[in-house]
């Protein structure tokens, strides 16, 4: 429990989530197992948490997707003027928060009076949390992908071994960057979870993924914009050798085989279908009931 923290009684709410989950696969073990060979399931990634229901990025959010069973929530970060990681996608506050400015010229108390706006862009009595303040609440219940942290990767793998979730949790190491270029520019911590995204448009798109087979624990996390990629035909093959997480967001990320096809016109088979023939380990979503729904109907998930 994190002393006078506006966040107390929601971490409260994380141990109830606790006893629901009791049974349930952990974590590190769920997160490890992708990565053995021939495995069907599909894990869900709900992209900022439970956003429909919750503000994005927000305790309650991390706490819904907890208790509705998503397998990993995906959470951006931004470090304050005093050196703080909280947990917020924009490097201004303005369109999720009653505030405006830049996260960087906050200090962390005085940002953390701003109230966390909701969908509809009303403020809710949410605040702004700060990454360790949700790796603690998710720590033994669900895998947290850590993104938008590429400038401050020091201070991100810092909390995950601070709060013992290294082992919980996927790290965004940045964009179409080799693994060599990397371990020259970052010390990556051996036991760590990193994940590349890979723009399959690049010329270079293969070797960059390539590069980094000799990391067992890397994920790759291919984007693109068209469904006509030459390289996309290869997915399949990648993912007998690397672990693969593919996105059903926006159709920028997927050559439109996205949430709102499976959804909004019941093109389950044309959109998340598509997708799982790429053999991915994991799906992140902007609809994870739905597709964790469409999962055990199909086959991939428990």
């Amino acid at each position: 429990m994190i002393k006078n923290s506006p966040f107390s009684f929601l971490l409260l709410g994380a141990l109830i989530c606790t006893a629901i989950g009791a049974f349930a696969q952990q974590p590190d073990q769920k997160l490890a197992s992708i990565f053995q060979k021939n495995k069907k399931e599909i894990l869900v990634a709900a992209h900022r948490g439970d956003w429909r229901n919750a503000p994005e990025n927000s305790m309650q959010a991390l706490l819904n997707s907890i208790e509705k069973g998503f397998d990993i929530m995906e959470l951006d970060v931004k470090m304050t003027r005093d050196s703080q990681m909280v947990v917020m996608h924009d490097n201004t506050i303005d369109r999720s928060t009653n505030g405006k400015g830049k996260v960087s010229d906050y200090a962390l108390a005085d940002l953390q009076k701003f109230r966390l706006k909701n969908g509809l862009g009303r403020a809710t009595h949410h605040g702004i949390p700060t990454l360790k303040e949700m790796m603690i609440a998710a720590k033994g219940k669900i895998i947290i992908n850590v993104d938008k942290g590429n400038d401050h990767l020091k201070e991100v793998f810092q909390i995950l071994q601070e709060t013992g979730t290294l082992n919980e949790a996927i790290v965004n190491v940045g964009d179409n960057i080799n693994y060599e270029l990397l371990k020259r520019q970052e010390a990556i911590p051996e036991q760590a979870y990193l994940m590349v995204v890979v723009n399959m448009k690049r010329a270079d798109a293969m070797p960059i993924m390539n590069s980094y087979q000799p990391n067992l624990k890397s994920i790759i996390q291919p984007i693109f914009d068209t469904d006509t990629i030459q390289n996309l035909n290869l997915l399949p093959e990648v993912a007998k050798k690397q672990v693969l997480w593919l996105n059903s967001l926006w159709p920028s990320l997927n050559g439109g085989h996205d949430d709102d096809l499976a959804v909004d016109e019941n093109k389950k088979v044309e959109s998340w279908g598509w997708l799982i023939d790429k053999k991915p380990a994991i799906l992140q979503t902007d609809r994870p009931t739905e597709l964790l729904l469409y999962l055990k109907k199909e086959g991939f998930h428990q």
